[in-house]
């Protein structure tokens, strides 16, 4: 079971890492799996050229996810649909907590595979969608280790200034993970309230920085 979970969390690693890339302007029009190879193959790159990175450098790391993963993510959904019904009943002060804290949980829990992923490829399956599709999945393999790690994510077409591609959730394994973290964070609000959560979060993600 140690094992499985390893292998999640390094599948989520390079799901995300592999996601990242510069926030430069880009034909609305780009087909979604395209832009997933794109991204990733940029990334991939900057990956395996910096030693520290690949060693675990937490300040680099971050640097990374704010940077190239961040402004491709709708980063409020994802966080809005893992606290459930709970994320209306929350202050707008606790909705930026919440999504503070899920977003260092998330880069804290990964930043500790990225030596699992420097040597990974990344192979993209044929879409399955309609040019006028405003939301898709993309379907991905990781190849490099023992066995290939499917990774989907779904994706939405944002309109307006800044429009294309982001995404807003990611199946890991078979595993979608907004649903995993939905499961656990009901039962810290069911159990503690929104403040409750947010205090769950906080305090694992102290623990996990004295860990770093």
């Amino acid at each position: 079971m140690h094992h499985r979970i390893w292998t999640f969390f390094c599948a989520l690693a390079a799901s995300l890492l592999l996601l990242g890339a510069n926030p430069v302007a880009h034909a609305q029009d780009e087909a979604p799996d395209l832009f997933v190879k794109r991204i990733s193959t940029d990334v991939l790159e900057t990956i395996k050229a910096d030693k520290s990175m690949r060693s675990g450098d937490l300040g680099k790391v971050i640097a990374l996810v704010d940077t190239r993963i961040m402004p491709h993510v709708d980063f409020q959904r994802m966080t809005a649909s893992a606290v459930g019904p709970g994320w209306r009943q929350a202050s707008p002060e606790q909705q930026k907590r919440l999504q503070e804290e899920f977003k260092i949980l998330l880069v804290r829990t990964y930043s500790g595979a990225l030596s699992q992923i420097s040597d990974q490829t990344i192979f993209i399956k044929p879409l399955r969608a309609a040019p006028e599709d405003k939301e898709v999945i993309v379907r991905s393999e990781v190849r490099g280790g023992s066995d290939p790690i499917q990774l989907d994510y779904r994706l939405e077409k944002t309109p307006g200034q800044g429009a294309g591609w982001r995404i807003y959730n990611l199946n890991v394994l078979g595993v979608w993970l907004v649903e995993t973290y939905r499961s656990q964070f009901a039962q810290e609000i069911n159990a503690k309230g929104i403040d409750g959560l947010i205090d769950s979060l906080a305090a694992r993600n102290k623990s996990n920085s004295k860990k770093s």
